[in-house]
């Protein structure tokens, strides 16, 4: 699923919790690890609730996104809600998992988001090297692309559901753009510029998921959830969380509905590259469908 010229005030409380959830997914996954042996020698059954080969995951999306784009060499800010005061919006995650042993999983994920508005700007912003003058209507897109291929192992998985850890790579390709044409506003000219800055990188995560149905003879409601993440030491860090309450309605359909708790990287700017913190959160609702 990890998304800039006035003195702009940094809130540490999103780290905080970034570093929170990175160091509860680490302890988490390390008692996972500590659990393998003594899950490893229990088998399968055919009569799993979670029972199935290969299964697809679409949802709707509705997300809110924030974050900020810093310039090489941090020569200028762009905000996404400070400055371009971006609004929630709908987009579509897919997913699809090939369970190829009892055991073992692979998956591939996909989602994209592309935004824009129109604003008059109340700051001057220097970004990537343009200047955008107070007063000037300019035009803010984000546009960004994740792909997610992925491993899942299950240390436990019996009858009423799994427990795992997942390891992937998130491939992101984020551009923040401003746009503004040549205008007078108030005795003020602006000349027609435009500021762009991409990020393409892959981010390898990993953490916990897992499964349980609710009633002990009925595989009907469910919840599904994870908590993945990665620090990068000086380069940066990533850090997302997701849970869902299911209901089945067929052997082979269920509906699910849950909340993207917060995907979350932060790429530091170096003096040859963008800088870039990107959170994406908000509901999300989906069909489940297995074979």
């Amino acid at each position: 699923m990890n998304v800039f010229a006035h003195n702009f005030r940094r809130n540490s409380s999103p780290r905080k919790n970034s570093r929170r959830l990175l160091v509860t997914c680490w302890l988490v996954l390390l008692i996972l690890l500590a659990a393998a042996p003594a899950a490893h020698a229990a088998g399968g059954s055919d009569d799993e609730y979670d029972s199935y080969k290969l299964r697809f995951d679409g949802f709707w999306f509705y997300s809110h996104p924030a974050g900020h784009f810093t310039s090489a060499g941090n020569t200028g800010l762009l905000d996404l809600q400070e400055d371009i005061d971006f609004n929630s919006y709908s987009t579509f995650v897919g997913k699809v998992d090939w369970k190829f042993t009892h055991k073992n999983h692979l998956y591939f994920i996909a989602t994209n988001f592309d935004q824009s508005k129109t604003i008059i700007l109340d700051r001057a912003i220097i970004f990537q090297g343009e200047t955008f003058n107070v007063g000037a209507t300019a035009t803010g897109r984000l546009q960004s692309m994740l792909l997610i291929p992925g491993y899942q192992y299950d240390f436990i998985r019996r009858k009423r559901g799994s427990l795992g850890v997942q390891v992937q790579a998130n491939i992101i390709d984020v551009t923040g753009s401003l746009n503004a044409a040549a205008q007078v506003n108030n005795g003020v000219s602006q000349g027609a510029a435009f500021a762009s800055g991409n990020l393409r990188v892959p981010l390898p995560v990993a953490g916990p998921t897992m499964r349980y149905y609710i009633f002990n003879n009925s595989g009907r409601l469910f919840v599904d959830a994870n908590v993945l993440g990665m620090y990068f030491f000086g380069y940066g860090n990533y850090v997302s969380s997701m849970g869902t309450v299911g209901v089945t309605i067929t052997k082979n359909v269920s509906v699910r509905g849950g909340y993207q708790l917060g995907s979350r990287f932060d790429i530091n700017t170096k003096a040859q590259r963008l800088g870039v913190t990107l959170s994406q959160k908000g509901a999300l609702v989906g069909l489940e469908i297995s074979f």
